[in-house]
């Protein structure tokens, strides 16, 4: 009788905040994979910039969002978990979800270990953390000079950005994201805001480092529209140029890009809001040493969305392909 020897899962790491990176986490926790979602904590605004400042406390704005995409629980515990208050002094506005992260934060004495704990109770799929355990302020140099600070405040300070940063910058990260980097057979960053959910993480000191050190394979997930405000105007290689700008090292084995059409009303719909299809200039790509998978990638309901199932299809290819190669 052959012994049951269980198969180990690939191990992802996941990098980024914000709406689209639950999307795609959505799709990923459907594949045999072992995920790991390091999630930044620079957001200042709304409800987790209300908590954050009166409990001095991370904002738990994307890691509720990350925890919903990765939970294996019921659509009412999820509908909860995004409610959000409409009225009531001091109620407004919050979500319920940042007010249970709020009261785990001050049951277990810990941030980290409060989103462990609500990870249990919500059998997420995975294991979510902060890039740091402690909030950070990201600040912007704008390419006139002016510094902007404050995550929600960069896109709406109508200028280009030159370059974002922290404040501390020597801020502590946590350790058991540096060694989820370290130990990962594949690593994801994107997509999401370039500037104010990507890039806070890399920044953090020591995160970029062991990044460059991995010798996972490394995928970045482009954004499909233009964010106005941070990314105007911005193709394929402007996005990666940035990163590379500001980690100081090429990055990534494969770069994953939309290239369907984008039906014409819904261009006209985005337009209005200053935003744009981000452009695939595949050559400029490809001659700065990156790999391209590009396909229809996108879906229209209310918003333009990542397509979650085909997404996760190619991210599951290449992290499996990239395996057999090692082994």
């Amino acid at each position: 009788m052959k012994p049951n020897i269980k198969k180990e899962l690939p191990r992802i790491v996941v990098i980024g905040g914000g709406t689209g990176l639950s999307v795609m986490l959505r799709g990923l926790k459907e594949k045999p994979l072992d995920i790991t979602a390091i999630v930044t904590v620079a957001d200042d605004g709304g409800s987790s910039g209300i908590l954050r400042s009166e409990l001095q406390m991370p904002p738990p704005g994307d890691i509720r969002n990350v925890l919903n995409a990765l939970a294996d629980a019921e659509p009412m515990m999820s509908k909860m978990l995004e409610y959000r208050f409409t009225a009531g002094n001091g109620l407004a506005g919050h979500s319920l979800g940042n007010l249970i992260l709020a009261a785990m934060n001050d049951i277990t004495g810990d941030f980290v270990s409060g989103i462990r704990e609500l990870s249990r109770v919500l059998a997420v799929r995975g294991q979510v953390l902060p890039t740091a355990n402690q909030a950070i302020v990201l600040k912007a140099e704008m390419t006139d000079g002016t510094v902007v600070e404050g995550e929600s405040k960069i896109p709406k300070a109508g200028g280009r950005i030159k370059r974002v940063f922290l404040e501390p910058p020597d801020v502590d990260p946590l350790p058991e994201a540096l060694e989820a980097i370290r130990e990962t057979d594949a690593i994801l960053i994107g997509p999401g805001s370039l500037y104010t959910s990507i890039l806070p993480n890399l920044l953090v000191p020591g995160v970029s480092q062991a990044l460059v050190e991995s010798d996972a394979v490394k995928i970045f997930i482009c954004n499909v529209m233009t964010q106005p405000g941070e990314t105007d105007d911005y193709s394929v290689s402007d996005h990666l140029k940035a990163i590379h700008d500001h980690v100081g090292h090429h990055l990534f084995d494969y770069v994953i890009v939309n290239n369907g059409e984008i039906p014409p009303q819904v261009e006209s719909k985005y337009a209005e809001q200053g935003s744009k299809a981000v452009h695939l200039d595949l050559e400029e790509v490809k001659r700065r040493g990156y790999q391209v998978i590009a396909d229809r990638l996108v879906l229209f309901r209310t918003f333009l969305r990542h397509d979650a199932e085909r997404l996760s299809h190619h991210i599951y290819q290449l992290v499996e392909g990239w395996m057999s190669k090692k082994r």
